[in-house]
């Protein structure tokens, strides 16, 4: 079995070798936007997630048998003390589980994992992808030749079908982990096994090339012994078979220290992408920002200089560790590397239960947790989350990198979705705060910190001053604790109690009333209050008998547990009304609610992106030619939300006359060395597609994701004088299906001269078409067909 890669490297964390590290060129790269060496592909521009997919159980079919992953034993059931896991899984949406021998869970029921070896265990995991902008999986493959290897290849095709059928890419991401013989052995699976899982449309291509990642190369632990010559030789093996090759490198790989092996840096250079390992090395949110100016930034830079795709690897954070912080730890991760402007992100890891980094749905409380096991839950901090908190976070994070959402370091996804379960304790606690005004260095925040000696206290002169308290969704308000400091003298504050679920219309819980604070009494107040649903308390303090300002340096709320009124009726009838490039409109019918319906949410996946009082839309910000799908949710006064509408699943239209050829998917009849049909398309003008020798008819073909208006085709050869002229004959057919193939232009002589920039132009009359294909029968200048480029446009 294979050892965790992940456990290897635990005291490489911020500081050890930061304070070393040159910050004179680190800074300079931030001078100017960054630019991606590759154009938008399926891992430049895109979220990538590792999946493992290696839990299995008795029962389930594996070859390898037993629990897999769930227990250090692997024959014996799980439990506490037979446990590989930190974190436990939501097991509500898995229709075949496998008992354990845990506890039960703190609601009574029985404590059950599911098997990756199920065939639902991974759709459910890639619809969840799918839901939730994770656009791509990077499918995590240990040395396949020992008792792992059958297991891991069935799992390659259970996520590959999975993939298929959910619209999601994957690629293979081997892992050289205590693989000693990786450098013959790579090869051999590669051509014997994996390479034929590229003839699949889920497949990840980037380049027009399929994606292969190595993950390991370089590292200084004793699992990876690895020289440099042997690991250079694999990664152009791969890239002579026409692959897009990522490097998964150390977090130091630059300077050759801490957790690198010196004398590795050509390794590292010979990657068409470098996406550098970042778990456990950051445990805080400013560790995580030393690592983005003293690390980071200086990766980027000599990654840009060099053309090599910058796809660094965040975490949501160890959930066992404490690390998560309720997802600030998560967003400020990704903003930091969408800031920085990398070409991709990717996430470690989907379902890595193991270590407790997963974003996969986690269990929210101890109640779905087994009970007296020690691991934690999502609401660990006592900040209540949904199961797919750290997925919707992704979402948005994924928004955020490909445009569709600004940049924003302050974290847009809410813990919850809709109404939490009933709360306990004081819901103010630490919750973002708001004044009025602000006098000298006593802010409104002072007010629910654990300090009681620390206050709030406004700006001086006239009255009336307010503060308030963000509860982070609505509650059915029923009692208020208002304190001052114990040694202060007695006063007496008239305030007035408000709350509002939306942030912006108030009503009035308790109307002005006498607080008389007494140091005989700790100077304290408690107001029992008329139960209230409110997301927002607002004290409004219009006289201080003992200052003139307001003051207050504890405010605590706490909830009933009235249940709030139903939720809004289901919107129906969702339905497209228009789209252009970057924007989609939608319309819906009405929804009803017992107190009233006060506007809807539009969502994609899990994030909403906008927000309307009536049943019509327009979202912006979207990308061209990409598919997108919306659902519908109603609001009501008590800030309950309904169930999602039916989904919508539209396609952005093109940019006008772009080139819809430019990073998609290719095939070819045959090529040459490392003269690829990816080629074509990579926009690279130096690049290019030769076939094989002396064998007529030779074709290359692009797909364009789904049938186009095609109406001109622009050929190229590589504009170098040192390409002399010559004239190939070919002709340009099209296809809907990728079977029947019509004839768009007939074939004629065409003649390319670097006089003229070497290049052909061909209209025709517009048709519809997913493949398009250039058959070449000739070739007066080598006996082969030969294209630098391919461009595809409408008109």
């Amino acid at each position: 079995m294979a050892v965790s890669r992940r456990r290897f490297v635990t005291s490489v964390l911020a500081g050890s070798a930061l304070a070393t590290a040159s910050t004179t060129e680190l800074l300079t790269s931030m001078s100017s936007p960054a630019q991606a060496a590759s154009p938008p592909g399926d891992v430049v521009g895109k979220v990538t997630v590792g999946y493992q997919g290696w839990f299995s159980a008795p029962g389930d079919g594996a070859p390898i048998g037993g629990w897999w992953h769930w227990g250090r034993d692997r024959f014996q059931p799980p439990s506490p003390a037979n446990t590989t896991i930190v974190s436990w899984p939501d097991m509500r949406e898995y229709t075949r589980t496998y008992p354990t021998a845990y506890p039960n869970l703190g609601n009574g029921q029985p404590a059950t994992l599911f098997s990756s070896y199920d065939q639902q265990t991974v759709d459910t995991h890639f619809r969840w992808m799918q839901e939730n902008g994770c656009d791509t999986a990077a499918l995590q493959r240990f040395n396949p030749m020992g008792d792992e290897g059958p297991t891991r290849d069935a799992m390659t095709q259970k996520v590959r079908s999975a993939a298929e059928r959910h619209n999601r890419k994957f690629y293979i991401m081997y892992d050289v982990t205590d693989w000693l013989t990786f450098q013959s052995e790579i090869k051999t699976d590669w051509t014997t096994k994996m390479a034929a899982h590229t003839a699949s449309s889920a497949y990840a291509r980037q380049n027009g090339k399929p994606v292969v990642c190595i993950w390991g190369f370089g590292f200084s632990e004793p699992s990876r012994p690895f020289t440099p010559g042997p690991c250079l030789e694999v990664i152009n093996w791969f890239k002579a078979q026409g692959c897009y090759v990522i490097g998964g490198v150390p977090t130091w790989w630059r300077q050759g220290i801490e957790d690198s092996r010196p004398g590795f840096l050509d390794v590292y250079h010979s990657f068409h992408a470098i996406s550098p390992w970042m778990v456990y090395r950051a445990r805080t949110v400013e560790e995580l920002d030393s690592y983005y100016n003293n690390v980071n930034v200086g990766d980027m830079a000599d990654c840009a200089a060099r053309g090599i795709d910058y796809l660094p690897c965040v975490m949501p954070g160890d959930l066992a560790g404490g690390h998560r912080k309720h997802g600030d730890f998560y967003w400020r991760h990704i903003y930091n590397m969408v800031r920085l402007g990398s070409q991709g992100l990717y996430v470690s890891m989907f379902d890595e239960y193991n270590e407790g980094n997963q974003i996969a749905k986690t269990s929210e409380t101890q109640a779905t947790t087994p009970a007296g096991a020690n691991i934690r839950a999502l609401d660990e901090d006592g900040v209540a989350c949904s199961s797919d908190y750290y997925l919707r976070i992704t979402a948005d994070g994924g928004r955020m990198l490909k445009g569709q959402l600004a940049l924003t370091a302050v974290r847009p996804t809410p813990p919850m979705v809709g109404t939490p379960p009933p709360a306990t304790g004081n819901l103010a606690a630490g919750r973002p705060t708001s004044a009025s005004s602000q006098g000298g260095g006593f802010p409104a925040s002072n007010a629910v910190d654990s300090n009681a000696g620390s206050y709030w206290e406004s700006g001086g002169g006239s009255f009336p001053h307010w503060w308030q308290v963000d509860l982070g969704a609505s509650h059915q308000v029923n009692k208020l604790v208002v304190r001052l400091p114990a040694g202060w003298g007695a006063r007496t504050q008239t305030i007035t109690v408000q709350g509002s679920v939306d942030g912006s219309s108030f009503a009035t819980i308790a109307g002005a009333s006498a607080f008389a604070f007494d140091p005989a009494t700790g100077n304290t107040v408690t107001r029992t209050l008329t139960t209230t649903t409110a997301r927002y308390v607002r004290l409004s303090i219009s006289g201080n008998t003992g200052w003139q300002a307001a003051q207050l340096a504890q405010v605590e709320v706490y909830a009933g547990t009235t249940v709030p009124d139903n939720p809004p009726s289901t919107p129906s009838g969702l339905t497209v009304t228009g789209k252009t490039s970057t924007s989609v409109s939608l319309a819906w019918t009405a929804s009803t609610d017992d107190t009233g319906v006060t506007g809807y949410q539009v969502r994609q996946g899990g994030n909403v992106v906008a927000t309307v009082t009536g049943t019509t839309a327009t979202v912006s910000g979207l990308s061209p030619s990409t598919a997108y799908t919306f659902t519908v949710v109603a609001r009501d006064a008590a800030g309950n939300t309904s169930s999602a509408s039916s989904a919508v699943t539209v396609t952005t239209d093109a940019v006008a006359n772009s080139d819809l050829a430019r990073g998609r998917p290719t095939s070819e009849s045959s090529h040459v060395q490392s003269y690829g049909s990816g080629n074509v398309v990579d926009g690279d003008a130096n690049s290019y597609w030769e076939s094989a020798n002396s064998a007529f008819p030779q074709w290359v073909q692009v797909d364009l994701g789904s049938s186009r208006t095609v109406g001109r085709v622009v050929l190229k050869l590589p504009p170098s004088s040192a390409w002399g002229s010559r004239t190939q004959t070919l002709s340009v057919q099209g296809s809907t299906d990728g079977g029947s193939f019509s004839t768009l232009v007939g074939s004629a002589g065409r003649t390319f001269n670097p006089a003229t920039g070497n290049q052909v132009t061909l209209t025709f009359t517009a048709v519809q078409a997913r493949y398009v294909r250039i058959t070449v029968t000739g070739n007066t200048g080598w006996p082969a067909g030969q294209l630098s480029t391919l461009e595809v446009y409408a008109s």
